[in-house]
């Protein structure tokens, strides 16, 4: 037992010893100022939807953190070679109940994303994001070393599956980010330009016969380019808390738009920001994602593994690019997709999600021996 003891402590001291503690101090950072966030938006949401507790939604806010630091924190202990299978096995669990989600799935506004487990319920393509990214970097680094393996046919197979479950549910803004983050790391793997050609042009036809053939994009895309007649309820409240906010807000807890906004505390929760905190502090928390995202990529461009320096720049990429899809939806300047904004926003699936790809970032560019060139260390 005393022996036991000895080696976790060793495990724990080795581990704060390789951690990158300024992307740990941020990742914590973010989730406290998301629950301040989420006890603002709270209380508004839970009397618009009925429930008898003011911070219904900001308990379940915290377990979720809870639990995702937790996860985190277990993913960033992990080896190389446990932290790239965890993500393995991610993806193909996420595609294995997204096969099933119209048999076992609940349907929500429209969509059967998520499925139920005990109180809670759970978004599976949340997690196939990082875990697509791991599998993506894996495939090239594999191809790397022998050039004759068939990456990149196997890539494009499983992109193409994902790509079908998402619009079956449908979640058009999920296939559009994981397009982006698709071509990124395909980017950043230098594949050639006949590579890089054909995924442009299957999201351009994707993107074409999605407006075509699927009513509820067109009709987004089309209210949001000529919202004269339109639905536009939300968009507009957001605007307007946004105005109300100026630079310096009407101050915790008095913002009005949160009231009247139904998706106040999930997808929209950038406009009671600023409306209750004003602009200054609300450019501070874009700033704060910015440089998470900007660490990120510091410490992959400086790893050695070409696979470790993947799967970092290709999950900074997916946290950086939700969160431009986040606020540009909330100033008007996209349509809505239904998209949190990272480690603010409220949502099970999407907080465990993304503290699963912020523990996965911490594995992949911890300390270790010969990881770090340029004179890093």
């Amino acid at each position: 037992m005393i022996g036991q003891a000895r080696t976790n402590r060793f495990v724990v001291l080795e581990w704060w010893r390789s951690i990158d503690r300024v992307t740990l101090a941020l990742f914590l950072t973010l989730l406290v100022f998301g629950l301040v966030l989420s006890m603002a938006a709270s209380p508004a949401a839970a009397n618009r939807l009925g429930y008898s507790d003011p911070f219904f939604f900001l308990k379940r806010q915290s377990l979720f953190v809870f639990l995702g630091i937790g996860g985190a924190l277990f993913v960033s202990l992990l080896p190389l070679s446990g932290a790239r299978r965890l993500g393995v096995l991610a993806l193909l669990g996420a595609i294995a109940i997204m096969l099933v989600l119209p048999e076992i799935g609940i349907k929500v506004k429209g969509s059967t994303r998520w499925i139920k487990v005990g109180p809670f319920s759970l978004q599976p393509s949340e997690f196939a994001k990082p875990g697509f990214i791991v599998f993506a970097a894996w495939m090239f680094s594999v191809r790397k070393r022998s050039p004759e393996f068939p990456g990149v046919a196997i890539l494009f197979l499983i992109y193409g599956l994902l790509i079908f479950l998402l619009i079956r549910q449908p979640d058009f803004g999920q296939s559009f980010l994981l397009t982006m983050c698709f071509g990124t790391v395909f980017f950043f793997a230098g594949m050639s330009i006949r590579w890089m050609s054909i995924l442009m042009g299957i999201s351009m036809i994707g993107g074409l016969a999605a407006f075509k053939f699927l009513p509820h994009v067109s009709d987004r895309i089309n209210r949001f380019l000529n919202p004269e007649g339109s639905d536009t309820y939300q968009t507009d409240k957001a605007l307007e808390a946004i105005a109300n906010g100026g630079l310096f807000g009407r101050g915790p807890g008095e913002g009005h738009i949160k009231n009247q906004l139904p998706d106040a505390h999930t997808d929209f929760i950038f406009a009671v920001a600023v409306e209750e905190f004003g602009f200054l502090l609300s450019v501070g928390l874009i700033m704060l994602i910015g440089v998470f995202v900007a660490r990120s990529f510091r410490n992959a461009l400086h790893l050695n593994d070409y696979f470790s320096q993947l799967v970092v720049a290709g999950l900074a990429t997916m946290i950086g690019l939700q969160a431009l899809i986040n606020l540009a939806v909330n100033l008007n300047m996209a349509p809505p997709k239904g998209m949190t904004l990272p480690f603010i926003s409220y949502g099970g699936s999407s907080m465990l999600a993304l503290c699963f790809s912020a523990g996965l970032i911490l594995a992949f560019s911890r300390k270790r021996p010969g990881a770090y060139g340029f004179g890093q260390v």
